[in-house]
């Protein structure tokens, strides 16, 4: 990783700057879509994703100073990077005032569809729980929560739930899943894989919330480029993502670097679980899966991590680290990129795997 230090290092962008380049992408996308789909204002996609950014905004600068009163500061890992220090006491749980905003408008836009209905219950449950967890962890004041098997039972509650609805809602359809070469009908395995799409999203948006930025805006990326994906088959659903894009957008102008407020697990499981259940509902896991390939790195960095760690240890009990710290970001973050570094790459990444999915369809 040294040689790919070296070759960032001459470029440096600031919070701002990636703040308003995401914007200018983002917002490009979206007057790109309605131009194609020949939108007219009232019909716009921009129009709800311009209306979900503005309003996110503006209310943060009223909920950060509440967050603030309210003492929800962040706590912050000792064993992480030492440049995290300076970040204890920054508000957290910022996903509280992120993903409703974006899921209510999403549920008025899409003229209250069933389905944006569904995904919006399925986020804000997740949303629930990263409440909880964030909240457990201000109580004991100490960065930990739920414990990993209490968190997982509930995840997997909601995503049997909402799995259960979905079959019951559009039949034996939803267990096909499209592949480019053709569609594969999954049988009695669709609910294996949708469950596990589910837990497996949410908790790897939750660890890619780790740098300032990082988890709102690779996710308003991902979730516009599935919006774009699915619009000829799932209008309504699409307008449901273009508005929780806007959302998370919203969220970054305060949480880029250095960030104002954190969105906790309150907002990074709210947004896994949005895209888990869109996957799921249109029959995109395949697609999904292209599109989480920035979430599905940063969990395999810890799996390999932890798996190492666990096999190579000593008669001592300690064993060897594959990376420097886990997720990848943090391994990047001591081996000399700055964060926001970090932030750019994974955005241009992810913009690149957008365009890989848009063509794999």
């Amino acid at each position: 990783m040294e040689g790919k230090s070296a070759s960032v290092r001459g470029l440096n962008p600031t919070g701002t700057g990636l703040l308003i380049l995401l914007g200018t992408v983002l917002t490009g996308a979206v007057l790109w879509l309605d131009w194609q789909q020949g939108r007219s204002l009232t019909t716009s996609l921009l129009l709800p994703f311009l209306v979900s950014t503005a309003l996110v905004a503006a209310i943060g600068y009223q909920a950060i100073p509440l967050l603030k009163q309210l003492k929800m500061g962040q706590f912050i890992r000792e064993d992480g990077p030492q440049s995290h220090l300076k970040k204890a006491g920054t508000p957290t749980m910022g996903g509280v005032f992120v993903a409703p905003v974006g899921a209510l408008l999403g549920i008025v836009w899409s003229q209250f569809n069933p389905d944006a209905i569904a995904v919006a219950i399925t986020s804000l449950g997740y949303l629930a729980i990263g409440g909880v967890d964030d909240w457990k962890s201000l109580s004991n004041r100490k960065n930990e929560g739920l414990t990993p098997k209490g968190k997982l039972l509930l995840q997997a509650a909601i995503a049997i739930a909402f799995c259960g609805w979905a079959f019951y809602s559009r039949g034996a359809a939803i267990t096909n899943v499209h592949l480019p070469l053709g569609i594969v009908p999954l049988g009695f395995l669709f609910w294996g894989l949708a469950v596990f799409a589910l837990l497996a999203e949410s908790n790897a948006t939750n660890l890619t919330d780790g740098v300032d930025g990082l988890a709102g805006g690779t996710g308003a990326i991902a979730l516009a480029g599935l919006a774009a994906i699915i619009l000829p088959k799932e209008p309504q659903l699409a307008i449901f993502c273009i508005c929780l894009s806007g959302s998370y957008l919203g969220f970054v102008v305060h949480n880029r670097n250095k960030a104002k407020v954190f969105m906790g697990d309150t907002g990074s499981l709210a947004l896994g679980g949005a895209l888990g259940a869109v996957g799921i509902l249109t029959e995109n896991l395949w697609v999904l899966f292209i599109l989480s390939g920035i979430f599905a790195v940063e969990s395999l960095s810890v799996i390999l991590q932890v798996g190492y760690y666990k096999a190579t240890k000593d008669a001592d009990g300690k064993g060897k680290r594959l990376f420097k710290m886990a997720p990848i970001h943090h391994h990047l973050e001591l081996s000399g990129w700055t964060e926001t570094q970090v932030v750019g790459v994974f955005y241009a990444i992810e913009v690149l795997l957008v365009l890989i999915g848009l063509a794999s369809k």
